[in-house]
């Protein structure tokens, strides 16, 4: 059974959800990881309204698209953050407030346990196909970020004093530990996506917030393995390390050059799609990402989730860019064998 192809919503979210759930099933997605924010999935109002969650449902199944996971990116990069002006930009008001640092965050962290309530609420009036997805996945799953209090020390100089990073774990494992633990309570698991700016950004990275985290059961991860190829991380070790704690993947492709350019590996403070970039987003299958083999990996790991498009392309148009890639994802996707090639020798 092909693993669901869908359409992730945050970049998208300047159209209302109906227009867009249109628009992916002409591009041929099976359905969409709903973000949370635009009109696309809103926490506050899948726990206070009473039919919000039956209504989203009935707008998804009517236009032919299902949902398999929520994420909450924007927020969730509030809860371990340094906070600061840059913020403001992609958090809701109601979570800004009046840009206190520690009641931003404090805001931030009880948005994610809300998220991860929502979730359950939202999943638990899915229909009978979503829940027999769910169920062969194994979790229901809330997307998102982490945010670090550490990220501004990635380049030791003036050289870091190890306590500092031991420290910014803890607070990290601090500030998470009650989230995790919620989530917990109502089934719900926490995808971290692995990514520049977060707690785990590589292989050590991400062992260290495992172990700060003493390896909680509802701490696992988003595969998105465009943000280790642009870094030299081994983006095929990370699933071979990890695998059993990656409960989501991100389908999107990057492209990194083999000569120095002017903007090397930090990017020198230019725009996405700047010429002289040493790296940049590509739609799948248009840059260095080699997905076959990460297909034939989840396969060997018994990856039945969804495999989830995320658009990131400045020089592509999006509505192209997306039907390219479900064509391609759809071609990638395939079954590991039940038998072995040479079983009609066996005595």
């Amino acid at each position: 059974m092909p693993r669901p192809l869908c359409l992730f919503t945050g970049q998208w979210a300047d159209l209302p959800l109906e227009t867009l759930a249109k628009k992916a099933r002409s591009f041929g997605y099976d359905g969409l990881e709903l973000a949370c924010w635009g009109d696309h999935f809103e926490v506050q109002r899948a726990l206070k309204e009473k039919d919000y969650c039956k209504k989203k449902w009935e707008l998804l199944s009517d236009l032919g698209v299902q949902s398999f996971a929520i994420s909450n990116h924007l927020v969730g990069q509030a809860v371990a953050d340094r906070i600061d002006e840059r913020h403001r930009s992609i958090l809701p008001p109601e979570i800004w407030g009046d840009g206190d640092p520690a009641g931003v965050r404090k805001r931030a962290q009880k948005e994610m346990i809300d998220t991860g309530k929502a979730a359950r609420k939202f999943f638990d009036a899915a229909p009978a196909a979503v829940k027999a997805q769910l169920a062969r996945s194994g979790r229901t799953v809330v997307v998102g970020f982490t945010g670090s209090p550490i990220w501004h020390l990635i380049y030791s100089f003036p050289p870091n004093l190890p306590s500092q990073i031991d420290d910014g774990f803890k607070e990290f494992a601090k500030l998470w530990k009650p989230i995790l633990d919620a989530y917990d309570k109502v089934d719900v698991s926490f995808a971290l996506e692995v990514h520049p700016t977060e707690i785990a950004f590589d292989l050590p990275s991400t062992a260290r917030a495992l172990k700060a985290l003493d390896s909680h059961p509802r701490f696992g991860f988003n595969f998105d393995p465009s943000h280790c190829g642009y870094q030299g991380v081994d983006y095929l070790g990370f699933l071979r390390q990890f695998g059993s704690r990656v409960w989501n993947v991100h389908v999107k492709d990057v492209w990194w050059s083999d000569r120095p350019t002017p903007a090397g590996v930090f990017g020198g403070h230019t725009d996405f799609g700047s010429d002289g970039r040493f790296w940049d987003f590509r739609s799948p299958g248009r840059g260095r990402i080699d997905f076959e083999s990460i297909v034939r990996v989840l396969n060997h790991l018994g990856y039945h989730g969804p495999l989830t498009v995320e658009w990131e392309d400045m020089l592509m148009d999006r509505e192209f860019g997306a039907t390219d890639a479900a064509a391609f994802v759809r071609k990638l996707d395939f079954p590991r064998s039940a038998v072995a090639f040479d079983a009609a020798f066996a005595k």
